[in-house]
């Protein structure tokens, strides 16, 4: 089984990441956080001093740290050509131009979200706009929690893609990313996003195909952090040992 290494393993999902690997079988051969963490705020997983380090003993690493961090993580996963599973949200364009690179010389998987069930949704989701018509409006309702700093969240966003990619369009070119005011009539073919932001919640969203008469709601609600650790743990291990190259989890459950 993988040796798998965690960044960003003091926080909430690297603990849920260690504890989904130890589940599955897979050992965690380290993991590194913040400067100035301390051992103990790792539970069971050796602290390591910097990404260099832990692709050094890894055979595959999970990123859920922060875009800030990306480049530093990809050059010390390129460097020694060591799988990168890179789960962090808020990412901007120049984020994806790095990923991009190193995905020249080493295995590099980044998802949005690494839940199944969500990946699944985003393929029907793709599926369900491709045969339907501009006519059916588009709208994508996702709620987390209060400290969530980005919005749309990086699952809206890949849901809007999807369905931008079913109807063979940029995202950019129809996403209407906020309302206030008088706003007009919708523009057909636009992909709305609505952004809510309290309490606890681990991650709702839902796809609305709102057509005349009818309407088709797609969704999904996360009950645990957890099922993002399972998911990242099984792309994990699907990517140790791939060649270079930039995957995503719709390789992982082969669609």
């Amino acid at each position: 089984m993988a040796k798998i290494g965690i960044i960003g393993a003091g926080g909430r999902m690297g603990r849920a990441i260690a504890a989904a690997a130890a589940d599955a079988g897979a050992k965690v051969s380290g993991g590194i956080d913040r400067p100035g963490t301390q051992p103990d705020a790792l539970g069971d997983v050796p602290l390591l001093a910097d990404a260099a380090s832990l692709a050094a003993v890894s055979d595959v690493m999970v990123d859920f740290s922060s875009p800030a961090a990306l480049a530093a993580h990809l050059d010390a996963a390129a460097a020694a050509g060591t799988p990168i599973v890179i789960g962090t949200t808020g990412l901007e364009p120049a984020h994806h131009a790095l990923i991009d690179e190193a995905a020249k010389s080493v295995a590099v998987l980044q998802a949005f979200n690494t839940s199944l069930g969500v990946n699944l949704l985003a393929h029907l989701v793709r599926e369900t706009a491709a045969r339907l018509g501009t006519d059916w409006d588009i709208e994508i309702v996702e709620m987390h929690h209060r400290h969530k700093v980005d919005a749309p969240s990086g699952t809206g966003i890949l849901l809007g893609q999807a369905a931008a990619a079913g109807r063979e369009v940029a995202l950019a070119d129809v996403a209407v990313r906020g309302r206030d005011g008088i706003t007009g009539a919708r523009p057909e073919g636009a992909i709305g996003f609505a952004v809510l932001r309290g309490g606890s919640v681990a991650g709702d969203h839902q796809v609305v195909f709102a057509g005349e008469g009818e309407r088709l709601e797609l969704g999904h609600r996360a009950e645990s952090r957890a099922i993002f650790a399972r998911g990242a743990v099984k792309a994990a291990l699907w990517l140790a040992g791939r060649a270079p190259g930039r995957y995503t989890m719709n390789d992982v459950l082969g669609l």
